[in-house]
C-alpha cells in the first residue's frame, strides 16, 4: 500500500488492510510505504497512521523520500494497493475501501482477499479513494476533505 501519512482517509485504508490480512489463508509479504515530500522536516511522516500501520502484524512500514517508489509503481492516491504474485505478475491494483474514509465490505477488499486465497478475483482494478500523494498539498498541515479525489 502506498499512502500519505497525513491523509485522514488512509485510516480507513489501513483498517481494510488489517481486515484483508486477517481473512487471508496465507499472509503475504506486506509493506505500507508512506510518501515523504521533499522539503519536509525530520520525522514528518511519523504520524498516528505510521504507528497504526507499524502495529499491524507482519507489516513492514517504509518511508518513500520524495515519492520515488510511489511514482515507480504509478500510484497517485493514498491507499493504493498493489498485489503481486510470487513470480512478479501484478494481480491487483486499486483501493481497498469502497468510498472515501469508509471501511466496510467493498469490491476492492473482496477482490484482494480472493486473490490471496487463490480464488478468482471479482475485479483486478478498483478506484482508490484518498488524498493525492503528490500535488499542491501544504506538507505542514493535516489534509482536509476538500483535498480528496
Amino acid at each position: 500500500m502506498l499512502a500519505h501519512p497525513r491523509c485522514t482517509c488512509t485510516r480507513a485504508s489501513l483498517a481494510e488492510l488489517a481486515e484483508l490480512l486477517a481473512r487471508a489463508k496465507e499472509r503475504p509479504r506486506t509493506y505500507v510505504v508512506f510518501v515523504k515530500p521533499g522539503g519536509t522536516g525530520v520525522d514528518w511522516e511519523h504520524t498516528d497512521l505510521w504507528r497504526t500501520a507499524a502495529a499491524l502484524p507482519g507489516v513492514t512500514v517504509l518511508r518513500d523520500d520524495a515519492g520515488v517508489e510511489a511514482r515507480r509503481f504509478g500510484a497517485a492516491t493514498s491507499g493504493q494497493v498493489l498485489l503481486y504474485a510470487p513470480d512478479g505478475r501484478l494481480l491487483f491494483s486499486g483501493g481497498a475501501t469502497g468510498a472515501r474514509a469508509h471501511p466496510g465490505d467493498n469490491l476492492g477488499r473482496a477482490s484482494i482477499v480472493a486473490l490471496l486465497n487463490h480464488d478468482a478475483a471479482l475485479e483486478r482494478t478498483t478506484p482508490v479513494f484518498g488524498c493525492p500523494l503528490f500535488g499542491p498539498l501544504d506538507p505542514d498541515r493535516e489534509t482536509h476533505d476538500d483535498d480528496h479525489k
